[in-house]
């Protein structure tokens, strides 16, 4: 009898890591069980303190972030009004839920260089050494190990990231949802920047986000623990994101669904 093994994808949104820019950096304000008694007050007039469970009351939290703080699903809308060469982009709130839970493919860049350039043709030798055929909706995944610098300054310009060439090339196979193990899709922003002021060309700026202007998809962010995965293919992604209204990403918990035979 088969049983299914559930590997979580995410990282943690926490507060004050430097693994974002200073201006993205989450803020979580705490409220305990001790300070929830003394608001519980307000919702329940005359009530006292002895008269609550233990004296105490709820917690919960309040948050300042982004929609692209922690594990997060970009929408086509981050990248550019258009997509689909002149369609209106989906938000987040629009992404059709059958992208989200399909054919997971994990493709391993581990060996190259931080900032190093993932290209069409890298993609597709990878794929010939899992011998794996890419179909539609598949939901292919990039491994960079950069993962493993998260909660560190460090993790900003850490891993390979993919190009225009090699976005197009999963696109056009019907790829709809990728997801990388670091903070960008593409190479790490600092690299982009000191390609664009040695060559002043335009073309190297956020190249595999504005893939998304010729062909829509989605891409996930942020991800980690892709090796627990444990196969580059035979598993499941599921990665529905957060529906928040004409916003141009969500939040994710993506999982990795692993059916295995019981001993």
């Amino acid at each position: 009898m088969a049983k299914n093994r559930f590997v979580d994808l995410s990282i943690s949104i926490e507060p004050d890591l430097p693994s974002d820019p200073p201006i993205m950096i989450p803020k979580i304000d705490y409220v305990n069980h001790t300070q929830g008694a003394e608001q519980m007050k307000d919702f329940f007039p005359g009530v006292t303190k002895e008269q609550l469970p233990g004296g105490l009351g709820w917690a919960l939290e309040f948050l300042t972030l982004t929609t692209h703080s922690g594990t997060h699903l970009d929408a086509p809308y981050h990248y550019h009004p258009t997509m689909d060469n002149g369609k209106p982009s989906l938000t987040i709130d629009q992404i059709p839920l059958e992208w989200c839970f399909n054919d997971g493919v994990l493709l391993d860049f581990r060996h190259k260089k931080d900032g190093e350039r993932i290209t069409a043709d890298d993609v597709e030798k990878e794929l010939e050494r899992i011998r794996y055929k890419i179909k539609p909706l598949d939901i292919v995944l990039i491994q960079t190990g950069a993962d493993e610098a998260w909660g560190t300054e460090e993790y900003l310009v850490r891993g390979a990231g993919m190009d225009r060439e090699s976005t197009l090339y999963l696109t056009e196979k019907g790829v709809r949802v990728v997801g990388i193990d670091a903070w960008s899709w593409d190479r790490p922003l600092p690299f982009l920047a000191e390609e664009f002021k040695k060559t002043g060309d335009p073309k190297v700026i956020w190249e595999a986000h504005f893939a998304g202007i010729e062909i829509g998809y989605c891409h996930m962010e942020k991800m980690a623990n892709l090796s627990a995965i444990g196969r580059p293919h035979g598993f499941t992604v599921c990665c529905f994101p957060t529906k928040i209204k004409g916003a141009s990403a969500g939040w994710v918990r993506p999982v990795a669904i692993i059916e295995e035979k019981a001993m």
